[in-house]
């Protein structure tokens, strides 16, 4: 089933120039090196967008990894000014949504969209999984959550 989703998201409804267009701004936006960590965010957004139903968009944080701190603290200072530009990449997101849910097929494919829209609003340490690996860590999560609170 996923294969098929990602089929039909792929061909009739354009997701193969979503995915282009965001992995040449990511690339764009990386080469210009200061808003390097948008860019790389972009683009593993465009590995989510060629294969929606196969993979998943988690943040880094959730993930056990050796990160700089120096890093996260420009990243989180470079998002203050990717907002402008997030938030018009979101309303081409919500248009794209809306004109896919005009249509019965392209109402999965819309929610798909509809949970990548944090992704699209702030894409900095943000990586792109398989939904094998996405569903591991949303157990670990809630195994946490309960003995926090058990």
């Amino acid at each position: 089933m996923r294969i098929l989703g990602n089929i039909i998201w792929l061909l009739p409804c354009f997701g193969i120039v979503t995915a282009f267009f965001t992995f040449i701004l990511g690339a764009f936006l990386t080469l210009i090196v200061i808003p390097a960590p948008i860019g790389l965010g972009l683009m593993q957004l465009a590995k989510f967008e060629l294969a929606p139903f196969s993979y998943e968009m988690i943040s880094k944080k959730h993930i056990k990894t050796a990160t700089d701190s120096t890093w996260e603290t420009y990243s989180k200072i470079i998002m203050l000014f990717y907002i402008p530009l997030g938030c018009i990449i979101v309303i081409c997101a919500v248009m794209q949504m809306i004109v896919l849910c005009i249509t019965i097929v392209g109402i999965p494919v819309a929610l798909v969209l509809a949970k990548s829209l944090s992704t699209y609003f702030n894409p900095v340490n943000k990586i792109c999984v398989p939904r094998g690996v996405g569903n591991i860590l949303a157990d670990q999560k809630a195994q946490d959550f309960i003995r926090s609170n058990g």
